[in-house]
């Protein structure tokens, strides 16, 4: 009789684990991140997931998706596969100007002078498109390459703000967050899946 106990314990306890690891989505400060995200009618999976803090305060919430799971970032940042950026913001005190002006300057640090120079003109495309609409709380965007057409499509709250050619733009875009000098470490790692 105990063995039968023991058994269907144990068949219980794989049973609950499996459901568990098969949810669909986790919840990080209150923002739902799903484990998947369609995008062409292909599913990119979640890699990892985190918080950009700055001054010790959440200023959005982040997640990497790629076609094929790495803990490599080098390899990401080279992959000309389909991958994605989610950020949703977390806090009233993040607005479009700011969110513009931090990302010119994490894409000034992590690319370096010379490359962020060669590359000015996406980079000026894509922080016209990211500030189009004035952001607010809750607002969140999607940064999805697509190799098909060597472009970064731009998404605001599921709408399509325009698209930034380039593969090589590519490359310095995902190096924003994934390079040797990322906008921050323990983000790097939160996407990479090491934390």
């Amino acid at each position: 009789m105990k063995k039968n106990y023991l058994f269907y314990f144990t068949l219980l306890f794989f049973a609950a684990f499996s459901i568990g690891n098969a949810q669909t989505q986790f919840e990080l400060k209150g923002v739902v991140v799903p484990r998947t995200i369609e995008f062409q009618d292909k599913k990119l999976q979640l890699n990892g997931f985190g918080t950009r803090t700055k001054l010790f305060m959440d200023m959005y919430v982040q997640a990497l998706y790629l076609t094929t799971l790495s803990v490599d970032p080098k390899e990401i940042i080279e992959s000309d596969t389909e991958m994605a950026i989610r950020m949703q913001i977390v806090s009233p005190l993040v607005t479009s100007q700011k969110l513009t002006k931090a990302f010119r300057k994490g894409l000034s640090n992590s690319a370096g002078e010379i490359v962020f120079e060669k590359h000015k003109t996406e980079i000026d495309y894509l922080i016209s498109l990211l500030g189009r609409e004035e952001t607010k709380e809750n607002d969140f965007f999607n940064l999805i390459y697509n190799p098909l057409d060597t472009s970064i499509w731009i998404y605001k709250n599921d709408k399509l703000e325009g698209k930034v050619k380039g593969f090589e733009f590519k490359k310095v875009l995902f190096g924003n967050w994934l390079s040797d000098k990322p906008v921050g470490e323990k983000l790097k790692k939160e996407l990479l899946g090491l934390e």
